[in-house]
């Protein structure tokens, strides 16, 4: 067995984290492959995986030599289909939010895998922003503004907000009438990891973007547990549209202030800028750009 097929070994059990599950994917027996990442850790005089009896995952090291690996395996089959006019093929790993593959991508996936039946999508959920080099992703789709990161970021239009309340709250606290109405009401905190703070309500209001802080009983990091906390009436919340198509149809949420929309997020697939881009990865972002998200 040549390096070569050491580093495919590596990859695929980092991917699938299972010596066992790699094995199966790739025709072999598990001592071959168990024997293969031994192999490269001796040889690199570094411990790439960490083993316990449920899970494997990649050390520090082993996440560098995970990405470094991916760009060479990339690199020869790229090169390979320069001469036979093949089909993009290989795996794509796509880090996104869980709601946005559920409602977004999946129902568009099998459309797309039918014109590229080579391509294996890898999609992982997230919300922060992940080292994408060191962790392997190829691609993530984020919303709202990014810090300089020396990522390339190409742009799939913007994200639709809405300002919602249970009908609880609503019966109990009244509708508020523009941002000046909302003396007396409260939010639900929703603390940003990239800010450090609580984000306060905005809205676009007589042309113009205005800001309102109201009083927070509760506090959160993350979006699920924000739009639980407004089913439950503990306060006034914005959040994508899309997220709250089936709670604003059935009034389990009410739209308030709908002539004064939040400011809508952008959204971006972003990649790394040093890293070739080849064509498994050009088609899925030419893929993800074809897309509604609304």
């Amino acid at each position: 067995m040549d390096r070569f097929q050491e580093m495919q070994i590596f990859v695929h059990v980092v991917d699938v984290r299972s010596f066992r599950g790699a094995a199966a994917a790739l025709g072999l027996a598990p001592s071959t492959v168990t024997d293969a990442v031994k192999r490269g850790e001796e040889r690199l005089r570094t411990r790439l995986l960490d083993r316990t009896t449920r899970v494997v995952s990649p050390t520090p090291d082993g996440l560098v030599w995970y990405a470094r690996c991916k760009e060479i395996i990339h690199e020869v089959e790229d090169a390979e289909s320069t001469f036979t006019n093949s089909s993009p093929e290989g795996r794509v790993r796509l880090d996104a939010v869980g709601s946005l593959a559920r409602q977004v991508l999946l129902p568009a996936l099998p459309a797309f895998l039918q014109q590229y039946p080579k391509i294996e999508l890898i999609l992982t959920e997230g919300e922060r922003l992940v080292d994408l080099i060191r962790e392997g992703v190829d691609i993530a789709l984020r919303a709202g503004p990014l810090e300089d990161s020396g990522l390339i970021r190409r742009s799939l239009g913007e994200l639709s907000e809405v300002t919602v309340a249970s009908r609880e709250y609503v019966s109990r606290h009244g509708m508020p009438t523009d941002p000046n109405d909302l003396n007396g009401h409260q939010m639900i905190g929703f603390y940003s990891t990239r800010t450090q703070n609580v984000l306060p309500l905005d809205f676009v209001w007589n042309g113009k973007v205005v800001t309102r802080q109201l009083p927070c009983t509760l506090t959160v990091s993350g979006t699920e547990t924000l739009i639980e906390a407004a089913r439950a009436g503990l306060g006034i919340a914005q959040l994508p549209r899309y997220r709250l198509q089936d709670d604003l149809r059935n009034g389990t949420m009410i739209e308030l202030l709908n002539e004064c929309q939040p400011t809508p997020s952008p959204l971006a697939a972003i990649y790394p800028r040093d890293r070739h881009l080849s064509a498994r990865v050009r088609v899925v972002l030419d893929w993800l750009s074809s897309l509604k998200f609304g």
